[in-house]
């Protein structure tokens, strides 16, 4: 059965950068859409960015555009998400989510994955 696994989170001021990676074992990413998606305290889970299954079409939620940047490198069943100029209301663990949705935004908006990590805490704090 797949597993994913998320790390890359942490600890970082506001205007700092992480890298979240998304490591898959027990079955291949490569033909699967994957996901990001974050819950604050609080908070219900939301759909931060997605992947395509090759990489072609992505999707970002409106408040994270031009600060994070998904990507993915099928040979190494990794996912990653660059976060960039973090602000506090970025803070919430991040999951990683695979899925076989129509469209990358189906994924994101109505969380159609079908498999989960167990997240990455990142705390972003002065």
């Amino acid at each position: 059965q797949l597993q994913l696994v998320e790390s890359g989170g942490g600890l970082v001021q506001p205007g700092g950068s992480l890298r979240l990676s998304c490591e898959a074992s027990g079955g291949t990413l490569k033909y699967s859409a994957v996901g990001w998606f974050r819950q604050a305290p609080g908070k219900g889970r939301e759909g931060v960015s997605c992947i395509s299954s090759a990489g072609t079409y992505t999707y970002y939620a409106d408040d994270v555009k031009s600060r994070f940047t998904i990507s993915r490198d099928n040979a190494k069943n990794t996912v990653y998400l660059q976060i960039n100029s973090l602000k506090p209301e970025d803070g919430a663990i991040y999951y990683c989510a695979v899925g076989t949705p129509t469209s990358v935004q189906d994924l994101c908006v109505n969380q159609a994955a079908a498999y989960w990590g167990q997240g990455t805490q990142v705390t972003v704090s002065s």
